[in-house]
């Protein structure tokens, strides 16, 4: 038979004051008995050998400590019996006063659930066991509700990027099968069929722009391989030098203060990283607007700036455009940018302990500020 704690903690209780009543009264007994016997050897409790003797008093002293003796055990017995019964229903109310909190701690946890994590243990005064027990309680319960939530949101962020990837990938292929089908819709040209071809052949190299986006940024979240040391001024020069002629196609001038910014990480994922900055840089710029591009290091930290000027972004927009598939201003418009630009930036500087700040221009464009940990060896970068 399994026993309650309730019932354990009584029955404890009870069989402590049993053995203390029994032991109490056993040493009485001893006691008595060993007072009886130094009565008997001396009576008057005199060692003197000239004390007469007084037989009478004697044998009656015998048979009243002989008559307590006998009486004793059964009535201590008795006494014994109505304390411990007394002890125990006494023992088990004060158990269940003491395990009144662990009972509510108890009925509180049956009653949450996932969807109701907001109910709490309530703390009792004074501080001791049972209260921290409850705070310890109540602090779990905060970490899991924390917890549910971060889950929740990831979930929902998880859907919606699923959900824009889809869209993503089904209007090429719309496209796609459109131009086939209006084409193939009759006896088409020669003409006919080459201008089908080139609509197919677009949209196959969105969709082959989109995933090569899609893996590039889950190769980022997957963490980094092998690290080497990479200066970002480097990096940073070697993407300018790539992007000179797109620039002044279309007439941003660009200006650059390129310091040495030595980091430790995977060569491929931080080109991609500067590559993509520079790229939305141009893409969302205007004609005779700039783009500014600085590198150094701060605090132990090396620092990659890109700003550029261009259309004027609200500031509660530009958080949004850290999402995946964020297209342009902030909103999901289609352009002929794929929307993972800035997604893929985050998590590059994630995968390297780094951290990404946006912030927009008063007079239009983006400031986005990059900074990775700094890496010990040193370079020098071009100026």
């Amino acid at each position: 038979m399994r026993l309650t704690a309730r019932a354990r903690l009584a029955l404890l209780q009870t069989a402590l004051v049993l053995a203390a009543g029994a032991a109490l009264t056993g040493l009485t007994y001893l006691l008595m008995r060993r007072r009886a016997i130094f009565t008997h050897l001396d009576p008057a409790g005199d060692p003197s050998p000239d004390t007469p003797p007084q037989d009478g008093l004697r044998a009656l002293a015998d048979r009243v400590q002989a008559d307590t003796l006998s009486a004793l055990l059964p009535q201590a017995g008795l006494a014994l019996i109505v304390v411990t019964a007394l002890a125990a229903v006494l023992s088990w109310l004060v158990a269940g006063r003491v395990l009144r909190p662990i009972r509510v701690i108890s009925s509180t946890a049956r009653r949450l659930s996932a969807e109701n994590l907001t109910e709490r243990v309530p703390v009792t005064a004074p501080a001791d066991e049972l209260s921290a027990l409850a705070g310890t309680v109540n602090g779990m319960l905060d970490r899991i509700q924390r917890g549910v939530a971060e889950r929740d949101r990831v979930l929902d962020s998880q859907r919606l990027f699923t959900a824009n990837a889809a869209h993503e990938l089904r209007t090429p292929l719309t496209t796609a099968r459109t131009a086939i089908d209006v084409t193939l819709d009759g006896r088409p040209s020669r003409a006919e069929l080459l201008a089908m071809a080139g609509d197919v052949r677009g949209a196959v190299e969105h969709m082959q722009r989109v995933l090569d986006g899609l893996l590039l940024l889950a190769r980022s979240q997957a963490g980094l391989g092998a690290r080497e040391p990479v200066d970002l001024a480097a990096v940073a020069a070697a993407t300018l030098d790539a992007a000179g002629t797109r620039a002044a196609a279309a007439d941003v001038a660009v200006r650059s203060e390129l310091r040495p910014a030595p980091v430790s990480g995977e060569p491929v994922l931080l080109e991609r990283m500067i590559g993509n900055l520079v790229d939305n840089a141009l893409r969302y710029n205007r004609a005779g607007g700039q783009l500014v591009v600085d590198t150094g290091t701060a605090g132990g930290r090396a620092v990659l700036r890109i700003s550029n000027t261009g259309r004027t972004i609200p500031p509660d927009a530009v958080e949004t455009l850290l999402e995946p598939f964020v297209h342009g201003q902030g909103t999901r418009v289609r352009t002929d940018g794929l929307g993972l630009g800035l997604s893929i930036v985050r998590a590059v500087a994630l995968a390297h302990r780094g951290r990404v700040a946006v912030a927009a221009r008063a007079g239009g464009g983006l400031d986005v500020a990059v900074d990775l940990p700094q890496s010990r060896a040193g370079g020098s970068g071009p100026r």
